[in-house]
């Protein structure tokens, strides 16, 4: 039986994303769907307000899955998608930059944040043809953390899940009918092969939760939490504009 609560929530989001599409003036939503848990509820709210939802599939050096994922979702919920391959222009850059995708520098985050950042070169160039509006994925616990990528996936118009935990989120995602593989799917940026973030930030989503809202974690080991809170406040940065030198 759903819950009463994350029924408000879907109701909340929708009208507020409604609300703020006619203030805006926009047209539309566009939305970059990976496939992943918190684009395909983002997408699925957004087509639930309007038709003109159109999500974007930028493969870029990734798993084949991901987009296949995406398509699954674009089909069962109706919603308009345009593919982008950004596989060429990725490795381009590489090439420019005189480097390549091994293991020396695919840790590296000025490596990892190209593909988020051409990302979002096409979601606004999308966004400015249509007059709509790019949406964001990224939930509270990811917010929080500073896990994104400043100017990449952090650079949009408005963020849906923003307040939500990521268990909000799965519970949202249920209600909505998102298949279960999309639920379960392991939480990942597709910045490496392999790459998930639970195994990059070193905890699960449900502890990483609990440090966000402040609750229990005395069960928790204390180097965790103390790094995770380091963590918050080093990516302050990313959560605020730009510091102005006012003369």
């Amino acid at each position: 039986m759903p819950d009463p609560d994350h029924e408000k929530m879907i109701k909340c989001i929708q009208e507020w994303l409604r609300g703020y599409l006619e203030k805006s003036g926009a047209q539309g939503f566009v939305i970059g769907l990976s496939g992943g848990l918190d684009s395909s509820t983002t997408a699925v709210l957004c087509r639930r307000v309007t038709k003109n939802t159109l999500a974007l599939l930028l493969p870029c050096d990734s798993s084949p899955q991901d987009s296949e994922d995406a398509r699954i979702i674009a089909k069962e919920f109706d919603i308009q998608t345009k593919t982008y391959d950004l596989t060429p222009a990725y490795t381009t850059l590489l090439r420019i930059f005189g480097t390549s995708s091994n293991h020396k520098t695919i840790h590296n985050s000025a490596f990892s944040n190209i593909k988020p950042r051409l990302r979002m070169i096409v979601l606004y160039y999308v966004a400015n043809t249509l007059n709509y509006l790019v949406v964001g994925t990224s939930n509270l616990t990811e917010l929080a953390l500073g896990y994104f990528t400043k100017y990449g996936d952090g650079g949009v118009d408005i963020l849906p899940l923003g307040g939500l935990l990521k268990r909000d989120v799965r519970k949202i995602a249920e209600i909505l009918e998102i298949p279960k593989k999309i639920i379960c799917k392991p939480p990942s940026a597709g910045l490496w092969p392999g790459q998930t973030d639970e195994k990059e930030l070193g905890a699960s989503y449900e502890i990483l939760d609990r440090v966000i809202a402040n609750e229990d974690i005395s069960d928790v080991d204390e180097g965790l939490v103390k790094r995770l809170n380091r963590m918050k406040m080093s990516n302050k940065h990313k959560r605020l504009p730009p510091p102005v030198c006012n003369l």
